[in-house]
């Protein structure tokens, strides 16, 4: 039993003492890669020490913020940053134009009323200019506020070429409102919906339906279409005069006022086309025809006495 114990001691003194020998020799080598790291992990600790102290102070970091804005600001108000991207777009619109894409043609189609040199200088493109930077949108906005421009579209066709398709208003008729405060009443072409154009050249309209009065470009397009359906009185008529925004009076040639109803005036103008056509009303001494009771016609004389008539009875 000795003998063994002997034994275990004697082979537990080599293990000892190569672990003094081990110790004596010094701190282990460190390797390369575990120096970089090491310095990468204090870099992070040192910019989230710097973070938890804005997050720890807001103040300051609101400060910093504001301070970022002002010099933002500040370069927006001197225009260096505008014109730096000025400078950059324009170098590249002149590489662009250069490779063959600068605008050389522009096609214009649908300007009837509306002249060619016109469209050009609302579109404000030059030749050779990049078909690129070529601002369509504005350019579609500001022929839309032309006078008689309903609406425009514009397209590029590469590499050099700008398409603009317009679409003109259709003049109805001409307008002549109430004359305003310093007594001017001028002349206007409007749309069938009543919407006004232009009050220029108006002499080139001559042939349009005349109206006269407040409201009565908006109310007009129904009486309009349905006297121009009758073809004695359509011979005849001179004007259309909207009353008081409610009714109807109309003015033929020869200075004959017909006073229609609020209502029910289609069948009025039968009664008119048949007093023109078979009773020659107006070839006889009448200035005014009142068509607004159901059961009488109503006439006014050029000396000035007044006539009425039963409805049927006429001759």
């Amino acid at each position: 039993m000795r003998s063994v114990n002997v034994e275990r001691q004697g082979r537990a003194k080599p293990r000892a003492q190569a672990m003094r020998s081990s110790s004596r020799r010094g701190p282990a080598a460190v390797q390369p890669g575990g120096t970089r790291r090491g310095k990468e992990a204090g870099a992070m600790g040192r910019m989230g020490a710097r973070l938890s102290l804005f997050l720890r102070r807001p103040i300051m970091a609101l400060c910093g913020f504001l301070l970022i804005l002002v010099l933002l600001g500040a370069l927006l108000a001197s225009g260096v940053i505008g014109r730096s991207v000025h400078a950059v777009g324009r170098g590249i619109a002149g590489v662009t134009a250069d490779a063959g894409f600068g605008i050389s043609e522009i096609h214009i189609t649908g300007n009837r009323r509306t002249p060619y040199r016109q469209v050009l200088e609302v579109l404000g493109m030059r030749p050779g200019q990049s078909i690129f930077s070529a601002d369509l949108w504005s350019a579609q906005n500001r022929l839309s506020r032309l006078d008689w421009i309903a609406s425009a579209e514009l397209h590029r066709r590469y590499p050099d070429a700008i398409y603009v398709s317009l679409v003109e208003k259709r003049p109805f008729a001409l307008w002549q409102p109430p004359a305003n405060a310093k007594g001017e009443a001028p002349i206007t072409v409007v749309e069938r919906n009543g919407r006004p154009i232009t009050s220029r050249e108006v002499e080139n309209f001559r042939h349009l339906p005349k109206l006269v009065g407040a409201g009565a470009p908006a109310a007009a397009a129904d009486l309009v279409d349905a006297v121009q359906a009758k073809r004695a009185i359509a011979a005849r008529i001179a004007a259309y005069s909207r009353i008081s925004m409610r009714r109807w009076n109309l003015i033929l040639d020869d200075g004959v006022v017909v006073q229609l109803p609020e209502t029910g005036w289609q069948k009025q103008l039968d009664a008119l086309e048949h007093l023109i056509i078979d009773n020659s009303i107006l070839e006889r001494d009448v200035t005014q025809i009142d068509l607004r009771s159901p059961t009488h016609y109503f006439f006014l004389l050029k000396n000035g006495d007044k006539k009425d008539v039963e409805r049927g009875k006429e001759t």
